[in-house]
Order: structure tokens, then sequence, then C-alpha cells
């Protein structure tokens, strides 16, 4: 449970500082950028509601934004590796199943999620250092709204299938 808990106090992070990074970097008159969708390190569409919701200073955000660009070259091959891994993998989805294959490039991503998680949580943690003791509470209690909701809904029944 402390585990999970951990988990998703990083993804919350995450989100936060992605998107005070990507709004801080916005031109005032640029249209806003589409919505991102996924796991592209430091991006999400809830950063701004956390940034507002923990009240985070501007030497926060500049400080949150100084660790995110130092680790972003460290993190972007890492994710492009593993984008082509899941590019590789589609063909024996549309095509031919070869198990082996499929094996060894399931390895290989496993490598890389594994060098991608140390790190996440190596930034998450700095990140999290940066909030004060109110603002970690903050972000505990929220995390905490949140998992009981998740319960919440995998405790529910799935729906029916359709009826033929």
């Amino acid at each position: 449970m402390k585990s999970f808990r951990f988990r998703l106090l990083i993804a919350a992070l995450a989100v936060l500082f992605g998107s005070a990074i990507a709004k801080s970097q916005t031109a005032a008159d640029a249209p806003p950028p589409p919505q991102m969708h996924g796991h592209e390190f430091g991006m999400g569409g809830h950063l701004g509601f956390l940034a507002e919701k923990l009240n985070l200073t501007d030497d926060q955000k500049t400080q949150m934004k100084a660790i995110l660009q130092k680790e972003h070259p460290a993190m972007k091959p890492l994710m492009e590796q593993q984008h082509q891994i899941d590019l590789q993998l589609r063909q024996y989805v549309e095509g031919r199943f070869d198990p082996v294959k499929v094996q060894a490039l399931a390895a290989q991503k496993a490598q890389i999620q594994a060098q991608l998680t140390v790190h996440e949580t190596r930034v998450h943690n700095q990140l999290y250092q940066l909030l004060t003791a109110e603002q970690q509470s903050q972000l505990k209690q929220m995390e905490s709204e949140h998992e009981s909701r998740m319960q919440q809904r995998l405790n529910q029944a799935p729906p029916a299938p359709p009826a033929e």
C-alpha cells in the first residue's frame, strides 16, 4: 500500500511539474498546445490544477523547472527507444505473431522501463523535497482521496456484455 501511494505521489508530482514547465515555455500569444495523453515525462493536463492546489511559489516553480530541464536529456533517449520497441511490437499485432521475437522485444522494453523508473523516481524525489511540509501533507491528502476513488471504481461490478 505504501509503495502504491509513493508511486501515486510521483505520478502526481510529474503531472504537476510538467504542466508548470509546459505553461511557462508557451508564448503569451501562441495557441495552447494540444492536451498530452500518455506518459511523456513531465507533461500532463493536471499540472496547473496541482500547482494551484499546492500554491507553489515562483521560486519552487523555477527550481522544479531547472530539475526537469536537467533530467530531460537523459530520459529522452530512453523514451524514444521505448517508442521504437512499441512500433516494432505493432507489426506482430497487425501481422504474423512470433512469440519468440515478441518476448525478446518485451525483455528489451522491460529493461528500458526499469531505467526510466529509476530516473523518474529520482526526479520526483527531488521535486518532492522542494515542497514545504504543508504542501507535502496536502499532496498526500490529495493522493489518498484519489486512491479512494480508484478503489471504488475497481470494486464496482463490470458492465454486462451487450446481448446479441
